[in-house]
C-alpha cells in the first residue's frame, strides 16, 4: 500500500519524492502570493498624504497690508471707486428769465476721512438736450483754481454753484453773442464730472 512516507509505484521512490517536493513548493508559492495580495503594502488613496503643503495667501490680508495712498499733506486719498458724484440744480423748473444755478454733491463711502482734488480747474458742467451738447463750462473757462476737499464717511459735500445763462456755447463764441436756447417747457439735462469721476446720472430740469 502506498503512503506519503513510503510511495509505491512503477518508478523509484526518489522520483515520487521529487514530484511531491515540486508540488509542495508550488503550493508554498501560491500561498505566498495570496499573502502578499492580502497583507502587502497598499498605495495611499488619501491625496493629503501624498501632496506637499502649499501656502495660500488671503487676498483681504494682502490688501490690508498694502499702504494706503496719501497726498502731500499726509491725508488719506479717496478711492474713486468709493465716491458718488451727483449733479444738482437749484430748481427742477425755471420761469422765464430765471437762470439755472448748477452745482454738484460728492460723497465718500470709505470708512475713514479722505481727501480729493475738487478745484474749479477740474470741474466740468455740461448741459445737454437729447444727444446734443448745448453748453459746456470748459468752453470759455480762462482759468481754474485747484482745491482739496476732505470728505467724512457718508457725509455729502456740495460745491459752490455756477450760473448758466441759457445760451448755447462753443469755443469760438467766447467773445461774441451766443444764441439763446429754446424754452417754453423744453427739457434739459445736467451732467457733471470731476476729473475722471463722472456723475452717476444726469439731473433733468425744464426751461419756461
Amino acid at each position: 500500500m502506498s503512503t506519503f512516507r513510503n510511495p509505491v509505484g512503477p518508478q523509484s521512490s526518489s522520483v515520487y519524492w521529487r514530484r511531491r517536493l515540486i508540488v509542495g513548493l508550488g503550493l508554498l508559492a501560491v500561498i505566498a502570493i495570496i499573502l502578499l495580495i492580502v497583507f502587502g503594502p497598499k498605495a495611499s488613496s488619501d491625496p493629503a498624504s501624498t501632496s506637499t503643503t502649499t501656502s495660500t495667501t488671503d487676498p483681504s490680508a494682502a490688501e490690508s497690508s498694502t499702504p494706503a495712498a496719501t497726498d502731500a499733506s499726509g491725508s488719506l486719498v479717496c478711492d474713486p471707486a468709493k465716491l458718488t458724484l451727483e449733479a444738482i440744480t437749484d430748481e427742477s423748473s425755471y420761469a422765464e428769465g430765471q437762470n439755472p444755478q448748477l452745482s454738484f454733491s460728492i460723497k465718500s463711502t470709505m470708512t475713514e476721512p479722505c481727501a480729493i482734488e475738487a478745484g474749479s480747474d477740474i470741474q466740468e458742467f455740461v448741459v445737454t438736450s437729447g444727444s446734443d451738447e448745448i453748453w459746456n463750462s470748459k468752453h470759455c473757462q480762462t482759468e481754474g483754481e485747484p482745491g482739496t476737499v476732505v470728505l467724512q464717511p457718508g457725509v455729502p459735500v456740495q460745491s459752490s454753484s455756477i450760473e448758466w445763462d441759457r445760451t448755447r456755447s462753443a469755443t469760438d463764441t467766447c467773445e461774441s453773442d451766443r444764441p439763446v436756447v429754446t424754452a417754453g417747457g423744453a427739457s434739459y439735462h445736467l451732467e457733471v464730472s470731476l476729473g475722471d469721476i463722472a456723475s452717476d446720472s444726469t439731473k433733468q430740469f425744464l426751461l419756461n
